[in-house]
């Protein structure tokens, strides 16, 4: 009894098994075809981040807006699902993005930053700077001048740029009466457009990585000539620098400036900073360089780390395969030991007084991180909807029937969905393998000018856009309200990227960047005159 019992048994498990499992594997098919959602590769999907972008500028309130665009998306991909909602704001979005090794890599960079800012304030180094550079620097516009000086000088990252040059120079411009926002604008303007036409940063390093069967460093340098929303940004910068020119909402944030007021709005944040930024009366400029080339020639070190370049690869190599991330944290931590290390060793402060910077400095970007969250987590929510799929295929369908003007199509393409989704590097993904596919073997040159097309559309959408990285990285930089500077560099932009559209029709057509770019900078000289003509400038 007991035999047949367990032959009944033995029997009867894989057929058991096999009952089980029908229904399971039924189940993970329509799973798997439920993954994609009813609205993806729509686009829907480029709703979520232009719902976000307009109700940050309408409601000058950041963080409820970006939210509302995290739960658009959310609804889109759960087709209105309270539970599946729910579960991919957190599950797919902000457990995600904060989980992700890149992205966590950057927040460590960013409270490291923080806590060396906080270092130099207490130990006098930026008001030492300060002092030295009011006898050097003479008006509002050798101020801004300065700044754009050492934002160019610092093209290794824009990360690093914003935080940089914020720290540096806000003392400068705040003794200069240069608003806020205006700081904000001179260093985004000299992050990512500076970043993209340097072949040694880490923006190199990722459109190298995006051009495929290709010698990628070699046709980003080739590709610096046609690259003109970056040229002309900063020739726009220095013009209007040097004829006063301001137009837009920025023009009252400086005409406020000049009678004492740096932030207009009530959002001011930092407002209070200004008091304990005197720090040790024994600080010299020393205090402040150190620190400084410190940490550039650790994040340099850093970075080619990464890229193997300690295990024979070439400083170029090295520099074009490396991971940021990675090399900015590491570079950055070593950074900060050196500076606590030569600050304890000169007695400027104690040991005590330096650990305690690393809380305040935390606090100092808590603001970013918030912002940096959030707007993650919101092109996960883009992403999840399948908007690269969406804009890709609107690209290829229409790449041969407009050859000649492809060049300003794709530089359209790409501000738009860099705008909408707040990153430039994942329309570098998108847009120039496309570029590549569509022009190899057939006109190297349009091949050379489309994928410059993508890089300047894709920083002139970066530049523009509330919810990218480096537009909330130049806000904390400048301890500008993230929406004053969003809102007063939009206008500026916006003319940059129109004589860019209209340089890039004439590129497309001659095919020769020494025809194209003194084009592009004669109308961007003219637009500048312009304005001055009207009479839009701020009297000292």
């Amino acid at each position: 009894m007991k035999e047949n019992k367990r032959r009944f048994l033995l029997a009867g498990i894989p057929a058991l098994l096999c009952l089980t499992a029908f229904p399971v594997s039924v189940l993970a098919a329509e799973a798997e075809e439920a993954a994609q959602p009813a609205m993806y590769a729509t686009f829907w999907a480029l709703v979520p981040p232009v719902v976000a972008i307009a109700l940050a500028l309408i409601t000058k309130e950041v963080y409820s807006s970006l939210f509302v665009g995290i739960l658009v998306g959310a609804l889109f991909y759960s087709g209105f699902s309270f539970e599946g909602t729910v579960v991919h704001i957190f599950q797919g979005g902000i457990i995600s993005v904060l989980s992700d090794s890149y992205n966590v890599g950057i927040l460590v960079f960013l409270v490291i930053l923080g806590t060396m800012v906080c270092l130099m304030n207490r130990a006098g180094g930026s008001a030492a700077f300060g002092r030295w550079a009011s006898t050097r620097i003479k008006g509002r516009v050798g101020a801004q001048l300065a700044t754009i000086v050492l934002g160019v000088l610092i093209f290794i990252d824009d990360y690093f740029n914003c935080l940089t040059v914020g720290s540096v120079m806000r003392p400068v411009t705040d003794k200069h009466h240069i608003s806020r926002a205006k700081l904000a604008y001179l260093i985004d303007a000299t992050a990512a457009p500076v970043c993209i036409i340097a072949p040694i940063s880490s923006w190199a390093a990722a459109v190298s990585g995006f051009v495929e069967g290709e010698d990628g460093l070699a046709i980003f340098v080739r590709a610096i000539p046609y690259n003109y929303y970056a040229l002309l940004t900063i020739v726009m910068m220095v013009s209007m620098v040097l004829l006063k020119v301001e137009y837009g909402s920025m023009r009252t944030h400086e005409r406020n400036a000049v009678k004492g007021d740096l932030f207009t709005t009530a959002g001011r944040p930092y407002a209070n900073e200004k008091d304990s930024t005197e720090g040790n009366p024994r600080g010299t400029v020393a205090d402040l360089l150190i620190p400084i080339f410190s940490l550039v020639i650790c994040c340099v070190i850093g970075m080619i780390y990464t890229g193997g370049f300690f295990e024979g690869t070439d400083f170029i190599t090295a520099f074009s395969q490396s991971d940021a991330s990675v090399g900015l944290a590491i570079g950055s931590f070593f950074g900060l030991i050196i500076t606590v290390a030569v600050y304890s060793i000169r007695r400027i402060l104690s040991f005590t007084d330096c650990m305690s910077c690393i809380p305040e400095g935390f606090k100092a970007m808590v603001p970013a991180i918030l912002i940096l969250t959030f707007a993650w987590t919101l092109k996960s929510m883009t992403d999840s909807l399948g908007a690269a799929e969406f804009v890709a295929g609107l690209v290829q369908s229409s790449a041969q029937s407009i050859l000649r003007f492809l060049p300003a199509i794709i530089f359209l393409v790409a501000c738009f969905l860099a705008f909408a989704t707040g990153t430039s590097w994942g329309t570098f993904g998108i847009l120039i393998p496309i570029v590549v596919e569509a022009f190899s073997g057939t006109s190297e040159t349009m091949m050379i000018i489309s994928i410059s097309a993508c890089m300047a559309g894709a920083v002139c959408g970066d530049h523009c856009s509330p919810i990218s990285d480096t537009t909330i990285m130049a806000s904390a930089g400048a301890q500008c309200d993230h929406v004053n500077h969003v809102s007063t560099q939009l206008p500026y932009a916006i003319v940059a990227a129109a004589v860019s559209f209209v340089t890039y029709i004439v590129a497309g057509f001659v095919q020769k960047a020494w025809i194209a770019l003194p084009v592009g900078i004669v109308l961007m000289l003219g637009a500048v005159a312009a304005l001055k003509y009207a009479g839009y400038t701020v009297k000292e």
